[in-house]
């Protein structure tokens, strides 16, 4: 079967690497244009799916859009039977998506119809989900809703980051897409549509998404801490200046029962101890730890060394969203 492989970011190395190393004929790659960066955006990036494309040698498309006579032209010439899209970055259109005999199939990072959509690693974590995983579903315009193939799933741990199910969802969508490939070969892959009914969905990411709010709950703030870890780091502000918080896990079983007696006293967003054992800070029920922080303009560190710089003090408070920053 001659796969044309889709796919931009990290997230789609595994399943790339996964086909080649199956021995899968691979025809060709379509990534994101490289990015510019630098001052002076002379310098371009490649992503990292055509940097593991160049290394094996197979051809790389990276149209602005996926779309037009002359992109098209491009992948008949390659004569894919199937195409495999991961995180590619562009919606395809239904001429594109139907121009391989056996259509397109797309991995996605979620037990559709739940969370369809940008970010469903993020929003799984975020809405307090037990479990997760990947989906392989036929590709159709609509927003990740055509016919699933194939799912593998996987528990959410109570302190599970993103970057951690990130990593460990790249794997399992490696693993699923080659099994995937495997039913339909040997004529055992069954079709099962979604219930549109039950779909729900995960957006794009954006800062305001990051900012933690001390007034919630203990385990609010820690599922948004750890959705946004390592990147793009949640955050909140200490005396006027953002600072990011990492390593959240919540103190004690998240209610004010579990704290002590001064903790409890404390109002939201107050700092109760940063120390070795890293930043406690009291939330509207309970309180959360963090383990590393990263204040703006610096490096990420340990809140022992930003505690031993005086970065952070006992009883200082973080601004609570819609307060003003203190001076």
């Amino acid at each position: 079967m001659r796969i044309l492989f889709w796919g931009t970011p990290d997230f789609a190395v595994p399943p790339l690497r996964a086909l080649l190393g199956e021995g899968h004929d691979v025809v060709g790659v379509v990534t994101q244009p490289d990015k510019p960066r630098g001052r002076s955006r002379t310098q371009l990036d490649p992503s990292p799916v055509k940097v593991v494309a160049l290394e094996e040698g197979l051809p790389v498309l990276q149209p602005l859009k996926p779309r037009g006579d002359e992109f098209l032209e491009q992948m008949r010439e390659l004569a894919p039977d199937i195409s495999v899209v991961v995180a590619y970055g562009h919606i395809l259109p239904k001429v594109v998506i139907d121009l391989p005999p056996q259509g397109t199939l797309n991995i996605h990072a979620s037990l559709l119809p739940a969370l369809r959509g940008a970010a469903p690693i993020q929003a799984s974590i975020l809405e307090g989900h037990e479990e997760t995983g990947v989906t392989i579903m036929q590709m159709v315009p609509a927003l990740d809703a055509g016919d699933m193939l194939h799912v593998l799933r996987t528990p959410i741990g109570a302190q599970t980051t993103y970057g951690e199910l990130h990593d460990q969802l790249a794997e399992m969508g490696a693993l699923a897409i080659v099994q995937a490939l495997a039913m339909i070969e040997s004529g055992v892959s069954r079709a099962v549509s979604q219930d549109d009914a039950a779909s729900t969905y995960a957006p794009k990411i954006d800062r305001t998404m990051a900012r933690l709010d001390f007034a919630k709950r203990a385990e609010l703030v820690s599922r948004t801490a750890r959705a946004f870890d390592p990147r793009p780091g949640a955050f909140a502000a200490l005396r006027g200046v953002d600072v990011k918080l990492f390593g959240a896990c919540v103190v004690g079983d998240g209610s004010d029962d579990a704290l002590d007696e001064p903790t409890r006293a404390s109002p939201p967003g107050t700092v109760r101890s940063a120390n070795d054992d890293g930043l406690v800070v009291r939330c509207g029920e309970g309180a959360v730890r963090f383990l590393d922080v990263q204040p703006s303009g610096k490096p990420r560190m340990t809140v022992a060394a930003w505690s031993r710089g005086r970065g952070v003090n006992v009883g200082d408070m973080f601004d609570l969203p819609g307060e003003a920053a203190t001076a």
